[in-house]
């Protein structure tokens, strides 16, 4: 049996977690600073970094009283090495090799996108390679062919912004709570299509992908509405916000699928647990959608774990470190 530890400290979550390759997943621990944050309205990277500092070994202690194991009882360590922020990405990679070193066990950095790619695999419908992953986040909006587990072909990215920084910044326009994605949902399960916004890039024939015109778009209808907003125009608003993005996501993965004749797609990523989303890919017919569990849409250490696991062969006994809060996930291939 190999027990593989996993420490995700990339943002603002810290995620710790052990797999089995026997029991799958025996601990899944997580802190999240949305409480922090939401004060400012963004992740703040000094903060981010000290509250890391601050549960990373409670959680830990919590993984291995939750599996009922000894640490002496894990084969390695995994932990995110990049991308992030630097500061956060230094506190579980810091942790992670001391803790490896005080053990004498081998340690595993892991790409954090890698994680998500890998964390529908973690879920009871699990896709075999090769398949189309549609990678949504706060920060990446990508369509990768994975060929197999490290062989990573970019297909399509986001020219500006993301599709989980639109959904936040034009969440913030409308007065909504950090992070807005959440908000946004919620607000546009009540609301009608009202506003017709752009779907940005939708028919460029290509795979890449651009929201920063959508979110100019709803500034401009919400300057010209009265204040403040009334909770209808709220919802109508966050309406037509999603089923935008979401049109753009569909159509740009449907034309992946179309263009590999690859019938098997990921999605992953925060905006992987949309609803809307979901809904307009599984009404597709001809294709297989794998998400991972709610649970672990957003960053956690499960994913991290799992891709160590996965990795086990790479695990090494080298005590020293680096970050890469710049880490290009094709840069993995054949590693």
């Amino acid at each position: 049996m190999t027990l593989v530890l996993g420490i995700e400290t990339s943002c603002d979550e810290t995620g710790i977690a052990i797999y089995s390759d026997r029991d799958g997943l025996i601990a899944n621990t997580l802190y999240s600073q949305i409480e922090l944050h939401k004060l400012y309205g963004g992740v703040v990277p000094e903060l981010a970094s000290r509250d890391h500092i601050k549960r990373i070994i409670p959680l830990i202690d919590e993984a291995f009283t939750e599996a009922n194991i000894s640490k002496t009882d894990i084969d390695a360590i995994a932990y995110t090495v990049g991308p992030g922020l630097n500061g956060a990405l230094l506190v579980g990679a810091g942790v992670a090799t001391g803790l490896a070193y005080s053990l004498n066990k081998p340690t595993i950095p892991i790409h954090h996108l890698e994680g998500h790619l890998l964390s529908p695999l973690l879920g009871e419908k699990q896709p075999q390679t090769p398949f189309i992953a549609l990678l949504v986040s706060g920060g990446h909006s990508q369509i990768i062919l994975v060929d197999k587990i490290g062989s990573y072909t970019l297909l399509g990215d986001t020219l500006d912004d993301a599709a989980g920084e639109a959904f936040d910044k034009t969440a913030k326009m409308l007065s909504l709570p950090y992070p807005g994605g959440k908000y946004i949902a919620e607000l546009a399960v009540a609301g009608i299509e009202e506003y017709q916004l752009p779907r940005p890039m939708i028919h460029t024939g290509d795979l890449n992908m651009s929201f920063s015109g959508l979110k100019t778009a709803v500034l401009t209808y919400i300057n010209k509405l009265p204040k403040p907003l009334d909770m209808i125009t709220k919802q109508n608003i966050a309406k037509s916000i999603e089923e935008s993005i979401t049109d753009v996501l569909v159509k740009k993965s449907l034309l992946a699928v179309k263009q590999t004749g690859i019938k098997r797609l990921v999605v992953s990523g925060g905006v992987s647990s949309n609803l809307s989303l979901r809904t307009k890919l599984n009404k597709q017919s001809g294709i297989e959608v794998f998400y991972p569990p709610l649970s672990l849409c957003t960053d956690n250490g499960a994913m991290i774990a799992y891709a160590g696991f996965t990795r086990f062969k790479n695990a090494k006994f080298d005590y020293k470190f680096d970050v890469l809060p710049r880490y290009a996930l094709t840069s993995l291939n054949n590693t």
